[in-house]
């Protein structure tokens, strides 16, 4: 029989509940304004995306190649407000809400939505209250070093951009749900994976964790990678298990 785990790839029931999404969040695709000038836009509103806990910034630019509005949904920094002008590209000024790229940008400055590739519009601190530093900048290769959210560090191309300032949103996690209705909640707006049975409580026929007269687990909880999709469960391909002891090593 198949595990949870597996039917999750199917679709049906597992789809993720995007009826009522405002739009992907990206930055401006990468033009000659952006790559060389600037180009100024204005805050329309900050609106609530659900299944998003970071708010959305409606921008809206004039189209440079066409009589025509751009409209874009950004992430809000926080800070930004309604009516605010927002300036993208390599000569905006470093401020909270505009987007530049990384070279542009001295040591230390705290950034979000950063650009894993150039031109790829944003990967990398998009939720709530996240936010990716700079720590250091290589001009030999035009490569810049930045610390992620995890606190793992990660070098990308220089030319990525990036905006200023931290996710809005934040404090999101420091409130404790208190009752299984606001997780209902909360998860239904995202998508089917609440609640969650434990492996130990299934039937061996349902789980590799299954069956026997207490539950335990029985095996060695980590999995490999490379294991086939029945059996990848648990801590998979896990470096290490235990307590996280001691502090962050910055």
């Amino acid at each position: 029989k198949q595990i949870r785990g597996q039917r999750k790839g199917r679709g049906s029931v597992f789809k993720s509940h995007s009826k009522h999404r405002k739009g992907a969040v990206k930055h401006r695709v990468l033009d000659f304004a952006e790559r060389h000038g600037y180009i100024k836009g204005v805050v329309r509103e900050i609106i609530h995306d659900p299944g998003r806990g970071a708010p959305i910034a409606r921008v809206v630019f004039r189209c440079p190649y066409k009589y025509k509005l751009e409209k874009m949904n950004f992430i809000a920094a926080e800070g930004v407000y309604t009516g605010q002008f927002l300036f993208c590209g390599a000569k905006a000024q470093l401020k909270i809400g505009n987007i530049l790229p990384l070279s542009a940008m001295p040591e230390g400055s705290i950034i979000c939505n950063v650009e894993e590739k150039q031109g790829d519009r944003g990967k990398i601190a998009r939720a709530s209250g996240n936010y990716a530093s700079i720590v250091a900048h290589n001009l030999d290769d035009g490569t810049t070093r930045i610390r992620l959210p995890s606190g793992s560090k990660k070098i990308v191309k220089s030319s990525c951009r990036a905006m200023v300032g931290i996710c809005g949103g934040g404090g999101r996690l420091d409130k404790p749900m208190l009752k299984a209705g606001r997780a209902f909640h909360k998860y239904k707006a995202k998508r089917n994976c609440w609640p969650k049975v434990r492996g130990v409580a299934m039937n061996p026929v349902e789980h590799p964790h299954g069956g026997g007269n207490h539950q335990h687990i029985g095996k060695a909880s980590t999995s490999k990678r490379d294991a086939p999709a029945g059996a990848k469960v648990g801590l998979i391909a896990a470096r290490r298990t235990g307590r996280i002891t001691g502090g962050s090593k910055d």
